[in-house]
């Protein structure tokens, strides 16, 4: 009985010994996935800003003064968490989709953006930014745009290419773009503080909450759109992403983040 004992409990162990084998080789291949899947968004966002050399290290994206910006906090959080407190990593969780002509439930890729991250590029202060603000002839208007990161020069381009097309320029109207202010109802700054934004004529536009009184960030909304998808095609080629591509959209606005445009791995 002993001996029986003995060559179970060897049996026992060497398969237990296996099983424990295989958990860790099985925990660090997906280890490595995940690493490999974070170098590769990071390299993404890099690419995306090459006038800003920077690297990525030890869960940060490094500028070439030394300034650090933590690419991911590993703190879960809910939509609205997400939308307040961003992260690198949370700003580049969301697909955006440049084929659907309506947004799937809280699909608000490039909505979310790491204060931090946007502060660094283009200015810390309503002043700060200023500083980089240049004068954009756009239809008729002068509206004052970034030069960081060549938005100004995009934006020009959009310009050119969209006074090809005649029954358009009644959707340039009216345009605004750099205002330094927070998000209506929320505690995060606007993408109009950096002036690498612009909102087209609201005359032709629809926001989430004007079609959707008292809606909330969870709730179930009904999506709206007036803006030619001409439009946004060309705006999207020079690397502006569309606000109604959002489940919450915002059809006037158009935002310089090529970050965001770039394929997804």
């Amino acid at each position: 009985c002993s001996i029986l004992f003995l060559e179970v409990s060897e049996n026992l162990l060497e398969s237990l010994s296996t099983c424990v084998l295989l958990q860790c080789l099985l925990c660090h291949v997906v280890c490595r996935l995940i690493e490999l899947f974070v170098h590769t968004l990071a390299q993404r966002l890099i690419a995306a800003y090459p006038e800003q050399k920077l690297v990525y290290r030890d869960n940060h994206i490094v500028f070439p003064d030394g300034t650090q910006i933590i690419y991911d906090d590993g703190k879960e959080k809910t939509f609205e968490q997400m939308l307040d407190n961003c992260d690198i990593e949370d700003m580049l969780a969301m697909t955006y989709n440049p084929d659907t002509t309506t947004p799937a439930y809280l699909e608000d890729a490039g909505r979310a953006r790491s204060e931090a991250f946007f502060k660094k590029m283009y200015g810390n202060s309503e002043a700060a930014v200023r500083k980089n603000l240049v004068t954009v002839n756009w239809f008729g208007q002068r509206l004052l745009f970034t030069r960081v990161n060549g938005a100004d020069r995009q934006l020009l381009k959009v310009a050119d290419e969209i006074a090809r097309y005649p029954e358009l320029r009644k959707y340039m109207e009216q345009s605004s773009s750099f205002y330094w202010r927070p998000v209506r109802g929320a505690n995060r700054l606007s993408a109009h503080s950096y002036g690498m934004t612009i909102d087209i004529c609201t005359k032709y536009s629809n926001y989430w909450q004007w079609s959707n009184r008292g809606a909330g960030e969870m709730d179930k909304i009904r999506y709206e759109n007036k803006i030619p998808q001409k439009i946004v095609e060309v705006f999207e080629k020079h690397g502006f992403i569309w606000g109604g591509r959002w489940y919450h959209y915002d059809t006037m606005h158009f935002e310089f983040r090529p970050e965001i445009l770039m394929d997804n791995p």
